[in-house]
């Protein structure tokens, strides 16, 4: 059965968020490891949004962007997908590598490969975040690097994708870095038997 936005009560919306902000927290910490450098990320933000609504989200379909792609397995299913425009994936592809900013013009294997570990990295931190908050296992899926519009990028998520909720956790974050800022959506998109779990898990600690 399709889960429909009065069906998110608060507490599990509440639980949600909860999980989504730590696990963006743990991301930030792998992600400091990763460029050997403390690296904070400032308010992030969480939102329940339907899918549909994604795209005009980011500027439209047809806005060039890129996709790092997780698929959680396991216990947990879902998705994770971390969405950057095309011209801050080069800031934060340099920001990873250690270039000083402006340094790349174009995402070659390098970048690509930089970006991808980043996902890696990160996503792993997120899954971890939410496999303690539910004490279900997850793991996830190597990471794929997409760069297209937008509109692209989701239908390849959709197409892969099996049993989706009708909604996404959008997490907005900024990381910053030695005064360095880039602006990065996380996308968490969970399968309906995942929200069920959490859902029970919810209203057994609180029943």
């Amino acid at each position: 059965m399709s889960h429909s936005p009065n069906q998110f009560d608060q507490r599990l919306i509440e639980m949600l968020n909860k999980m989504a902000n730590v696990g963006i927290y743990n991301a930030a910490r792998g992600l400091s490891g990763m460029v050997g450098e403390s690296l904070s990320v400032q308010n992030p933000g969480v939102k329940l949004i339907p899918l549909a609504d994604i795209p005009n989200l980011l500027g439209g379909p047809e806005a060039e962007a890129v996709g790092i792609y997780l698929r959680a397995e396991g216990n947990l299913g879902g998705q994770i997908m971390l969405i950057i425009p095309y011209n801050k994936s080069m800031e934060l592809a340099d920001m990873i590598i250690g270039l000083p900013a402006g340094t790349t013009t174009q995402l070659g294997s390098l970048e690509r490969s930089a970006l991808a570990e980043m996902g890696n990295v990160t996503g792993t931190f997120f899954m971890n975040a939410v496999a303690e908050a539910t004490g279900l296992a997850i793991r996830p899926s190597p990471p794929a690097v997409m760069v297209d519009m937008v509109g692209a990028v989701l239908d390849i998520v959709l197409a892969t994708a099996a049993q989706l909720s009708e909604h996404v956790m959008m997490i907005q974050a900024t990381f910053t870095c030695a005064g360095r800022e880039v602006e990065t959506d996380f996308w968490m998109i969970p399968d309906r038997m995942t929200l069920d779990a959490i859902a029970k898990r919810e209203r057994g600690a609180n029943g």
